[in-house]
């Protein structure tokens, strides 16, 4: 064992290690919520604007086709792929 005198290394501290808390996650607000809720009302409201301007043939494609469903499908595809690749806190 070496003499502490002449160890040239530091002298282990007998302080204990500052206490880390975790950082808690970051939840959204009201603001946040609502302000999604508003930009959907007005995503499908334009959306049903569009719709109505369509002419008659496209109307029928949009309304009598799964076409809604295969939109839904992609966007709830795209949604989940962003969550999978969010990186982890």
């Amino acid at each position: 064992m070496a003499d502490p005198a002449t160890d040239p290394r530091p002298a282990p501290s007998r302080q204990p290690a500052p206490s880390r808390q975790p950082t808690p996650s970051r939840q959204p607000g009201v603001r946040e919520v609502l302000l999604v809720a508003a930009i959907v009302v007005v995503a499908v409201l334009a959306a049903a604007a569009l719709t109505a301007v369509l002419p008659r043939d496209v109307q029928a494609v949009v309304f009598h086709t799964p076409l809604l469903i295969v939109v839904l499908v992609l966007g709830t595809a795209i949604v989940l792929w962003r969550i999978l690749r969010a990186p982890s806190t």
